[in-house]
């Protein structure tokens, strides 16, 4: 795959009028042209990136949402004190390769204090960003389970297929930061919250535990996949009767409603589905077996 080496930051300078009404919603007091430099920058996209993950190209849409407003930082670093831009537009943009990347404008105020971040800007010298989110799931490529529950790992090589995290469903957006080596080739991308946290419960063990701890692990997958058998046959079960029962739902309401349930909303429905399944239809059979009969069949002939 063809890999672009370009930092993330685009064409800067004075912003026009329509970028100025929009920077001028984050501000207390009006800034003028004069005042504010602005900046585009490539915040991520969907390529595989330097720790084998990539971003689900549905979830770009819902990041340009998350991003914007927040603010800009340098090395990840959460202080007030590093503060020294602001995001005021996104936009989710195809590329001719068919890669799709969230692109941000950014700006920051002319002031003594930023006057050597606006000329390492425009020098070339800070290039490269990176983001910090929470992203609610990462499945694997290979299979589409979720990552770590399968005997997948990221890196390794599958029937010629290299096996990615692929991340979606974007939670929160913290910031982006102004580092020297970005995790994606193009812009540079740290996945959740700061210091590295992106990783998964299952990279963490693998890279700080202990053989006890993966042993562990392994046993709490295995009860969490029956776990998830266990809940997916209760939901099945539920449907059915509910279907039967015709509350005037369709299968995919159903559904629906059932995966919005905790387990134990889960299982009362289902057991309230199943007294009015008994009460309309019986339960047990038509005929019973006389006591003492001869035959073992007797009591069941007409």
């Amino acid at each position: 795959m063809e890999i672009r080496k370009e930092g993330g930051l685009r064409g800067a300078g004075a912003p026009d009028e329509a970028r100025l009404a929009k920077i001028n919603a984050y501000a207390r007091t009006p800034l003028t042209a004069e005042t504010v430099y602005c900046f585009r920058v490539r915040l991520c996209d969907d390529r595989p990136d330097r720790d084998f993950e990539r971003f689900d190209t549905a979830a770009l849409p819902r990041m340009a949402e998350l991003f914007c407003g927040k603010t800009g930082i340098c090395d990840h670093q959460w202080s007030a004190d590093r503060q020294v831009a602001r995001i005021f537009d996104t936009q989710v943009v195809r590329e001719d390769d068919g890669a799709s990347c969230l692109m941000a404008e950014a700006y920051v105020l002319r002031t003594e204090r930023n006057a050597d971040l606006i000329a390492d800007i425009e020098g070339g010298i800070k290039k490269e960003v990176s983001v910090g989110c929470a992203m609610g799931q990462a499945r694997c490529s290979i299979c589409g389970e979720p990552y770590g529950t399968c005997a997948h790992r990221k890196g390794a090589v599958y029937d010629g297929e290299t096996c990615l995290a692929v991340l979606s469903e974007p939670l929160d957006a913290y910031e982006f930061s102004f580092v020297a080596v970005p995790a994606q080739r193009a812009a540079g991308v740290t996945k959740a919250g700061k210091e590295g946290y992106g990783m998964t419960l299952q990279d963490c063990v693998a890279k700080h535990g202990s053989p006890e701890l993966s042993d562990a692990l392994r046993r709490l997958s295995a009860e969490a996949e029956l776990g998830r058998a266990w809940r997916k046959q209760l939901e099945d079960g539920l449907v059915a009767l509910g279907l039967s029962l015709d509350l005037g739902a369709s299968e995919q309401t159903l559904r629906k409603a059932a995966a919005a349930l905790d387990d134990g909303q889960l299982q009362a429905w289902k057991a309230a589905l199943d007294r009015r399944a008994a009460e309309r239809y019986g339960g047990g059979p038509q005929l019973v077996r006389t006591q003492g009969s001869g035959k073992d069949d007797e009591a069941y002939l007409i």
